[in-house]
C-alpha cells in the first residue's frame, strides 16, 4: 500500500514537472544601435584608483540607490546578476555571445565592464515568467534607420542591417539547442516582444534621416511583424536620449522623439506598441563615468533605469 502510494505520489511529480517544463520559451528581440548594444558601465576607475560616479559599483556604495541593484548582489555585497532561466544571445560588429543572462552583453562583449538595457529588463522578464526566457539583441554601433535598418516596404534598398536582424533571429530560434544545451525541445518557443531603442544617426542627418524617421519606424515595426510571422507582436518605443535629458532642444531631436511618440500613437497600433520616455534617466556628466554624451555618458544608473523601463512597459502590453 504504502509503496503504491509512493509510486503514485512519485508519478504525479513527474507529471507536474513535465508540465512545468512544457512551457515555450519566451522570446524578446532588443535591436538598435550602440545605446542599445550597452554603454552603461559596471566599474571604472580614475588616474588615482578612484572609483569613478554613475558606475554600478559607485551606486552599491550609496545607501540612497544602493537598494535598486539589490537584486544583483549578495548578502555580501558581491555581484550575484546571473539567472540561468533568462538566456541571451548577442550580435554586434564585434561578433556574437550566447549563454545565461550576466554581465558581459554590452558594446564589448564578453567585458564585464560593460552592460546593456538587457540586464534588468532580462530580471523583470525572469521575475515575471515560469517559462525560460531568451532576449536576441541585434545592435550595431552608428547605424541609421533610413539606409541601414531601411525596412522592405520603405522602398529602395532593404537595410542591410535589417536583413541581419531577421536573419539572426530565425537562425537562432531554427536552432536553439546548440546555442543553449540546456534547451528542451518540448513546447518550442513564442515570440512575446519586441523594443526598439535608437535615433542618434537619424538625428546627425537631419536632412534625410530625421524627417523620413516617422514612416520608416511605421514600416519598421509592420515588417518586422510580417517577416517574424507575429502580427500583433507587442513592441516597445524607447525614447532617443542623448546628452540633453528633459532639456532637448535640438530642433532634430525634438523631431525624432515626436516621431517616435506619433507612431506609437496610431490607431492601427493600438495595444501593441508604447512609447517609453528616458529623458529623465540621463544624469549629467559630472555625475558619470565619462563625457560621451551621445552615450548618456556611460552612467551605469541611466542604463539600469531605462532596461527597467522598457521591462515594466512590455509587461503592461504583455497583460493587455
Amino acid at each position: 500500500m504504502m509503496q503504491r502510494l509512493s509510486t503514485s505520489l512519485l508519478s504525479c511529480w513527474l507529471v507536474m514537472a513535465c508540465a512545468a517544463s512544457a512551457k515555450p520559451v519566451k522570446v524578446f528581440i532588443l535591436a538598435g544601435q550602440s545605446n542599445m548594444q550597452g554603454q552603461g558601465m559596471v566599474s571604472s576607475f580614475d588616474e588615482s584608483g578612484v572609483e569613478k560616479p554613475g558606475t554600478l559599483a559607485s551606486i552599491l556604495k550609496d545607501p540612497a540607490k544602493a537598494p535598486m541593484l539589490r537584486k544583483w548582489v549578495n548578502a555580501k555585497g558581491e555581484w550575484n546578476e546571473k539567472r540561468k532561466d533568462v538566456w541571451v544571445y548577442d550580435v554586434n560588429e564585434f561578433g556574437s555571445r550566447h549563454g545565461i543572462l550576466e554581465f558581459g552583453y554590452g558594446w564589448n562583449l564578453g567585458s564585464r565592464t560593460w552592460f546593456g538595457p538587457e540586464m534588468e529588463f532580462g530580471h523583470l522578464m525572469g521575475d515575471y515568467f515560469d517559462n525560460q526566457v531568451l532576449i536576441i539583441k541585434t545592435a550595431w554601433g552608428g547605424k541609421d534607420l533610413y539606409k541601414d535598418f531601411r525596412p522592405p516596404s520603405s522602398g529602395g534598398s532593404v537595410g542591410p542591417y535589417y536583413t541581419e536582424m531577421i536573419k539572426t533571429v530565425n537562425q537562432v530560434l531554427g536552432d536553439l539547442k546548440s546555442q543553449f544545451p540546456s534547451y528542451q525541445n518540448t513546447a518550442g518557443f513564442e515570440l512575446a516582444g519586441f523594443v526598439w531603442w535608437h535615433g542618434w544617426n537619424d538625428f546627425c542627418s537631419p536632412n534625410i534621416g530625421t524627417p523620413e524617421y516617422e514612416k520608416n519606424l511605421t514600416n519598421l515595426i509592420k515588417d518586422v511583424r510580417h517577416d517574424l510571422k507575429a502580427p500583433k507582436l507587442p513592441f516597445i518605443i524607447g525614447e532617443f536620449t542623448g546628452p540633453w535629458g528633459a532639456d532637448c532642444k535640438e530642433a532634430a531631436a525634438v523631431t525624432i522623439r515626436k516621431a517616435q511618440k506619433n507612431v506609437a500613437a496610431r490607431s492601427d497600433f493600438a495595444s501593441t506598441v508604447h512609447f517609453v520616455e528616458t529623458h529623465d534617466f540621463v544624469r549629467a556628466e559630472k555625475d558619470s563615468p565619462t563625457s560621451e554624451g551621445y552615450h548618456e555618458f556611460k552612467n551605469g544608473e541611466t542604463y539600469f533605469l531605462i532596461g527597467e523601463a522598457f521591462g515594466k512597459e512590455m509587461l503592461k502590453l504583455i497583460s493587455k
